[in-house]
């Protein structure tokens, strides 16, 4: 499959005001521009790289920790995990320092992703569409916020992979919605990378509003440990809904999950398989469920479906 190097070709998956949305296709407009030669620019040996999608101007780049305010400190310690590059410039958000996957946990499940088309309906700041960038041919990454989608394409350019992604300001109802209008989609989507907002960084306690990011961290693993995640409080819909839209698309999904969701609410999505596939055989099915450890500490799961599964791949 051919790589495109701008948005144009996705546009006809958007519903019209989007597409008549000034804002909305303000990447789109830049993105068309790739063909003219860049303007080369001086760089110094060390320190942030400038690239012809630079974002410096949006958020700050912390380089030390009295920079950082004190409800990011923990996450500023963790830079490095997040972005090998972030020396070079990496850039989040507030959201995105708390929510953006760890690199080496990013890179864990864009192996196992591999395929021509993903789409990454959640992308954040780019953790995950950048590695999915380097095992499938094509990304599309959708975000609902201008800001962080170009931090995500600044921190592409960094890893020199932003030629690989498809940046869409949209939200994933609208454009799931729209794909599937289509009678006949000329664009195939073979996996589906589902890592919605699980509710912020209290997401472990039933009770968020008790439990706030200056919280002891061995409080708060024993608080899950006597809590479950439920799908219910995934947004921006029930996250079993989000999964039936989601099978529409495809069979392969990998729903990335909060380490204490309820596995009874996961294995039930695999009861949905055979009525909200895209195929049509008759054969049971299986879901994985991967731990995603960092050291000693438990992550998140990664929950596969379809042919994402082993022993499962003649159902890709």
């Amino acid at each position: 499959m051919g790589k495109k190097t701008n948005l144009t070709g996705l546009s006809r998956f958007l519903p019209q005001d989007f597409l008549h949305n000034p804002i909305s296709t303000s990447l789109s407009e830049k993105s068309q521009n790739q063909s003219k030669p860049a303007k080369k620019r001086k760089t110094d040996s060390v320190g942030p790289v400038r690239t012809r999608y630079d974002a410096t101007a949006l958020v700050p780049h912390y380089n030390a920790a009295h920079e950082v305010p004190e409800n990011l400190q923990k996450y500023f310690s963790q830079r490095k995990r997040y972005f090998s590059l972030y020396d070079q410039g990496c850039l989040l958000d507030e959201e995105g320092w708390y929510s953006v996957t760890p690199e080496s946990i990013a890179v864990q499940i864009a192996d196992r992703c591999r395929c021509d088309t993903i789409l990454d309906p959640f992308c954040g700041v780019g953790g995950n569409a950048i590695a999915f960038a380097k095992t499938c041919e094509h990304v599309i990454a959708l975000d609902i916020s201008p800001t962080r989608l170009a931090l995500a394409r600044h921190n592409a350019a960094i890893y020199g992979v932003a030629d690989r992604i498809e940046f869409i300001l949209t939200d994933y109802i609208s454009f799931a919605n729209a794909y599937l209008s289509r009678p006949h989609p000329t664009r195939r989507i073979d996996v589906v990378f589902l890592s919605p907002p699980w509710g912020g960084p209290g997401y472990i306690s039933p009770s968020e509003n008790h439990v706030s990011a200056d919280d002891n961290a061995d409080f708060r693993d024993e608080l899950e440990s006597h809590s479950q995640y439920s799908l219910s409080r995934i947004q921006p819909i029930h996250g079993a809904d989000l999964f039936r839209l989601t099978k529409r698309i495809s069979d392969n999904i990998a729903y990335f999950l909060p380490r204490n969701t309820d596995l009874n609410e996961v294995s039930a999505l695999g009861r949905l398989e055979k009525d909200e596939s895209v195929t049509t055989d008759n054969k049971s099915r299986m879901v994985e469920v991967e731990e995603e450890w960092m050291g000693s500490k438990l992550k998140a799961l990664t929950c596969y479906f379809g042919g994402l599964v082993a022993g499962q791949e003649h159902l890709f």
